[in-house]
């Protein structure tokens, strides 16, 4: 019996497929998805999502946001999220450079935009690190 995984960003839907297994990660810690697991509603943190179907894992990069399990459904509604394969090393090290810029002059700057600006550092990074790593 398969899952149903969709993955939703404010921009497009990055994913949608029956698949075997899935592992999000979380703020608690990286959890395993298969099928008939129990209903959940979990914070998503920024990793690493892998995606398991036919004995091929595809990956993906995902930024923050929160993950519904029901049934045999896989909801993740994510601020960002990447394919590894659809990575850019060159905007990644371009936008964590821009926004590394814009920290330096935090003081006085709006605590809503110091976290979105180091969201897009801990996004790029963490596309980085999965690019290079499969080198």
């Amino acid at each position: 019996m398969p899952l149903m995984l969709e993955i939703v960003t404010p921009q497009a839907q990055v994913y949608s497929d029956t698949i075997d297994t899935v592992v999000i990660p979380t703020v608690e810690g990286e959890i395993g998805i298969l099928p008939g697991h129990i209903p959940l509603l979990t914070q998503v943190e920024h990793g690493e999502l892998l995606v398991t179907k036919s004995g091929a894992t595809l990956r993906l990069v995902i930024a923050g946001g929160f993950a519904q399990i029901s049934g045999d459904k896989v909801s993740v509604l994510a601020e960002s999220a990447i394919e590894e394969e659809k990575i850019d090393e060159h905007a990644a090290e371009n936008a964590m450079k821009r926004a590394e810029d814009a920290l330096k002059g935090r003081a006085g700057m709006e605590p809503a935009e110091i976290e979105r600006l180091e969201g897009i550092v801990r996004f790029a990074v963490t596309q980085l690190n999965v690019r290079r790593r499969r080198r």
